[in-house]
């Protein structure tokens, strides 16, 4: 039985990269972040005799030797990811992203952890120079989220290149599915029409997008951490498809059958060389490395996404009607 620690844990990816680990057998310890209300995130009510859910902050380097010391392996979600929120408390994500990588990658070092995953992100791309996007596209800070992203990327290869820490850097593209934050665009519009709105005030709806389903985001997770020919790589995660918003957005309203109508709204415009126009992944890599490929189509992991949110209990866990940096 390996045991793993998933920081991040309590998040959208992180809680079900923790179910899928669990099913297969692991033993997981999972970071959920500290405060005062006992609250776990989406691991609440979470159980499982493999599981220990432990609170704290991957800021504080102490904690992450403390949390590293009896684990195999490590999945590092842990992130401030909401590019609107970025640009105006920058800060913020050098200190969670950057220097929470950084304490990551030192504990796993001190520790003797056998590998480490770490979570990258599409955004690092920036619009795409050419396509599809392969793990050699350059890098272009867009926002000071995908900054922190390159930064927190180049932490954790600078360990595996001084001192031969076991990394993988893992790169999502944009990941949806039950339980992503209302800040995201599918949450945004699913739960909008599932609250019975007619119009619903939006950004930009002209840039493409690489969408994959959770689990299949999460497999890519696992078939990485078992593959030794992965250390020391940065491996695109995605489908090698992409879609403009505006066509995901018209197959959601399809599949609620809804005639709802979408607004632009400038407040939800990212400034012209913030946003990112065009993403479509190359998953060559990841296939040839590990034999990945995605089991949900957009349409069929919209219509999960949305029987998820349709069920009362879920749906009311969201503020439909405010604007969620």
């Amino acid at each position: 039985m390996k045991k793993v620690l998933i920081t991040g844990a309590d998040g959208f990816i992180g809680s079900h990269l923790t179910e899928m680990l669990l099913e297969q057998g692991y033993q997981v310890k999972a970071l959920s972040y500290y405060n005062s209300f006992n609250d776990w995130g989406w691991l609440n009510g979470v159980k499982h005799p493999n599981l220990e859910i432990v609170t704290g902050d991957v800021r504080d380097p102490y904690f992450c030797k403390h949390i590293t010391k009896d684990v195999e392996q490590i999945f590092h979600l842990a992130a401030l990811i909401a590019i609107p929120y970025s640009y105006v408390a920058p800060d913020s994500y050098v200190d969670t992203n950057i220097k929470g990588t950084l304490n990551i990658c030192q504990a796993a070092r001190e520790n003797g952890v056998k590998r480490v995953l770490v979570t990258s992100t599409s955004e690092v791309y920036g619009t795409a120079q050419y396509v599809p996007i392969d793990e050699k596209h350059p890098k272009q800070p867009q926002s000071p989220y995908s900054a922190t992203k390159i930064g927190a990327d180049a932490i954790a290869m600078s360990f595996y290149n001084a001192f031969e820490l076991p990394v993988v850097l893992v790169r999502p593209f944009n990941t949806y599915g039950p339980r992503q934050s209302a800040r995201a665009i599918i949450p945004t519009i699913i739960t909008q029409i599932a609250n019975g709105k007619k119009e619903i005030k939006l950004g930009d709806l002209t840039p493409t997008r690489d969408f994959n389903f959770v689990k299949d985001t999460c497999k890519g997770f696992i078939e990485l951490s078992k593959c030794d020919a992965a250390i020391g790589q940065e491996v695109n995660v995605c489908s090698n498809f992409e879609i403009s918003m505006r066509d995901t957005l018209n197959m959601i309203a399809r599949l609620m059958d809804s005639d709802v109508r979408f607004v632009e709204d400038e407040a939800r415009i990212r400034p012209k060389k913030s946003e990112v126009f065009r993403l479509w992944g190359d998953n060559t890599k990841i296939k040839s490395l590990t034999g990945f490929e995605p089991s949900y189509s957009l349409e069929d992991g919209l219509k999960e996404t949305i029987a998820w949110f349709l069920d009362k209990e879920n749906l009311k866990k969201y503020k439909a009607d405010m604007y969620n940096v």
